[in-house]
């Protein structure tokens, strides 16, 4: 089991924290689905990773994981991914045909092409932004739904930040005494910056589901900001991992690891880079909160969490004491499902 902890709080922040909160959450490496259940292949795909499991009554196995792909034609993914659920049971001992189900938590945005999902994802389709974006394709969308549907009898595929919202909502940290909250939002910090949102008890999807890509709005026009979508100057662009390494690299800090460990060890340039960012973060938070009324807003993503305890404070601080018959209803906290919550998204599709 994994116990979750969260930075230390003064007195004013713990209006954005509540005793309901899980203190130990499910592991996925644990995690079984009830007796007799058939197998299911849960995929997870990133703008850096695709990771592919099966979970059945025996539990979580036959992990695998490979970049994800981006060279070829645009039905690369596609097969990638169901070559690797042929990987992954022949790992976990389970025929492919014992397959009943396959979810698909996938960065968007999505692209309906007869009703199928296809990934017009930035950090993945190079035909969005152009070649200054620097990706290896000239895709405009990637196939996914079509080539999955053709090799497995069920299929479901959504955005991963729903995936996200709905495993958070389910075993992690936007739930209280086991029930799941009706008004919550999850958002990822991560490769790039995406959102899951519920309002009033449904799960909010849109005419392509692709509601919550809240991290494409426009915040400044700044040159040195090229999206992978095309936008100059949107959340995504100034913010999540990939754009600290475009941005920052020739400031001396070539990743989000480096800009961090350098502000650890006193580096004043880099703490008022990271300030930066947290406020633009926390903008973003501010933004979804008064929008949509929320009551609690869960944050995952491994920008987010492999520094967690420096940077929920300062998200905290940035929303905190602005429209506070707003926001002081609302908590900010750290994902209960930790860096699993990828895993459980996929899983909350299909379990």
């Amino acid at each position: 089991m994994i116990t979750v902890a969260f930075a230390p709080l003064t007195s004013t922040e713990s209006l954005f924290m509540t005793s309901n909160l899980p203190s130990r959450v499910i592991s996925f490496d644990t995690f079984q689905l009830p007796a007799g259940s058939p197998p299911v292949a849960c995929v997870d795909i990133g703008g850096t990773k695709v990771a592919v499991n099966i979970v059945d009554e025996h539990g979580v196995r036959g992990k695998v994981t490979e970049p994800t792909a981006t060279t070829g034609n645009p039905d690369a993914l596609g097969r990638q991914i169901i070559r690797l659920i042929g990987q992954s049971c022949a790992a976990a001992g389970v025929p492919v045909a014992r397959i009943a189900r396959v979810g698909v938590a996938a960065c968007g945005p999505f692209v309906l092409n007869q009703g199928h999902v296809e990934l017009a994802a930035p950090n993945i389709c190079g035909g969005q932004a152009g070649p200054a974006r620097g990706l290896p394709n000239d895709w405009k969308t990637a196939l996914l739904e079509a080539p999955l549907r053709a090799a497995f009898p069920q299929v479901r595929v959504e955005n991963d930040g729903i995936g996200a919202l709905e495993a958070e909502r389910r075993w992690g940290a936007l739930q209280v005494d086991g029930v799941p909250m009706a008004h919550c939002a999850y958002v990822t910090w991560s490769t790039g910056i995406g959102t899951g949102l519920c309002v009033d008890g449904h799960v909010l999807r849109g005419k392509n589901g692709n509601a919550g890509h809240a991290g494409h709005s426009f915040v400044v026009s700044n040159n040195d900001a090229l999206c992978g979508c095309g936008n100059v100057g949107d959340v995504e662009s100034l913010i999540a991992g990939n754009a600290i390494a475009r941005r920052f690299a020739p400031l001396g800090y070539p990743d989000a690891a480096a800009l961090f460990a350098a502000a650890y060890a006193g580096d004043a340039k880099a703490a008022a880079l990271i300030d930066e960012l947290c406020e633009i973060m926390g903008r973003m938070l501010y933004d979804l909160i008064v929008t949509l009324d929320v009551q609690r807003i869960s944050i995952g993503g491994s920008v987010f969490w492999h520094h967690r305890d420096h940077l929920l404070p300062k998200l905290r601080a940035v929303v905190r004491g602005k429209m506070p018959p707003l926001t002081e209803g609302c908590e900010i906290v750290a994902a209960g499902l930790g860096l699993g919550v990828g895993d459980f998204g996929a899983l909350a599709l299909v379990a």
